[in-house]
């Protein structure tokens, strides 16, 4: 057990906020260290990323995006960013009391992450990095992965894919990017939804993160899925957040692209620690791993049919969505085991409102 005396809380942040009082560790991930105080007497989280690959860039990240994400009119839709170290690479955050999301969680994410996404602007092209899409090595495997199963797509389909790529790389956007806006880093309380763990964030089009309700939160432990009418609800409920706040409609073309940009990433099938490590879709014909609530086979195959069901009237992509088909029917006809990911699956609440949650 932490002492107040020990928590990595120097005299700058002492100055400011008070002596810290009450430690109590929270869960986290291997990267970070958090833990629940109190400053005079009341709530606030104490964060402090490790040493590792990285480090400095994370917690840059994290101190911008939290910085921007408070800007926000009306209702917060990030915890208030109290103090920072970065020497130490520590935060002190806002306590925000979390509750068990509703049923429908998915409609008021929704509208929390546009309100997130319209934070930042032009101005802010500085502070942080570009959002990354796949790229031609992305394709490369994906289309040998397809060969390996025996499903050969049309002759066009690798042109449509390096295209598909040079779009994305392309795409226009200055929108706060979470970079990991998974179930477990938003915190649902009676006002709406804040988002926590900005150590991915970047700039760039917003639909890259809307792309999530509909393929399956690519870059989380907890893959969940919605029924039609709930998605459509979610989905309309983002486009009216982002018209509110910017006063600009959000392109009806590009949530296509951004499925097919998560289905063809290698990298979406793993925890970060194991991403730019291996080719990970040339895993998937001799094994299947599990990650969290799904396999890597069950992702895939879900990914599959969202892109499939997308693509089938669109120009830029019908040789990829006949390909998507064909390659979903020979995963399920070679392991007709694989289930269908699960339906409403949502993060832990444990009401701590840490900046951290394990499993990423």
């Amino acid at each position: 057990m932490v002492t107040a005396s020990q928590l990595p809380f120097g005299e700058t942040l002492r100055n400011r906020l008070g002596p810290p009082a009450h430690p109590s560790a929270l869960e986290s991930s291997p990267r970070s260290r958090v833990w629940r105080i109190e400053l005079s007497g009341r709530p606030a989280v104490l964060k402090q990323l490790v040493a590792g690959p990285e480090a400095d860039e994370r917690y840059a990240r994290e101190v911008a995006a939290l910085r921007i994400g408070g800007r926000a009119s009306g209702t917060p839709v990030v915890p208030a960013l109290l103090g920072t170290d970065p020497a130490e690479r520590v935060l002190v955050l806002e306590h925000v009391a979390d509750r068990r999301p509703a049923a429908d969680w998915i409609v008021p994410y929704a509208t929390a992450l546009a309100r997130l996404h319209a934070t930042a602007g032009i101005g802010d092209a500085d502070t942080l990095p570009r959002w990354q899409g796949p790229t031609r090595a992305d394709v490369t495997s994906f289309l040998t992965l397809a060969e390996t199963l025996g499903a050969v797509g049309p002759p066009g389909v690798r042109d449509e894919l390096h295209a598909l790529v040079e779009r994305l790389g392309r795409a226009e956007g200055t929108a706060l990017l979470h970079g990991d806006p998974c179930p477990g880093n938003d915190l649902h309380t009676p006002d709406g939804v804040r988002f926590i763990d900005f150590e991915q964030a970047s700039l760039g089009s917003g639909l890259m993160e809307l792309a999530y309700l509909r393929i399956g939160f690519p870059t989380c432990w907890c893959v969940t899925r919605a029924s039609g009418p709930l998605l459509e609800g979610a989905e309309a409920a983002y486009r009216t957040a982002w018209h509110a706040e910017t006063g600009t409609a959000l392109p009806e073309a590009g949530l296509a692209d951004a499925c097919a940009g998560w289905l063809i990433r290698g990298d979406a099938l793993v925890q970060r620690a194991h991403r730019g490590t291996t080719d990970h879709l040339a895993r998937v014909p001799d094994e299947d791993w599990t990650w969290g609530t799904a396999t890597a086979r069950q992702r895939l195959a879900h990914r599959l049919g969202v892109v499939a069901d997308m693509t089938t009237d669109h120009g830029d992509l019908r040789h990829l969505g006949s390909l998507a088909g064909d390659l979903r029917r020979a995963v399920l006809d070679r392991w007709p085991t694989v289930r269908a990911v699960p339906v409403g699956v949502t993060g832990s609440s444990d009401g701590a409102g840490g900046p951290d949650r394990p499993g990423r």
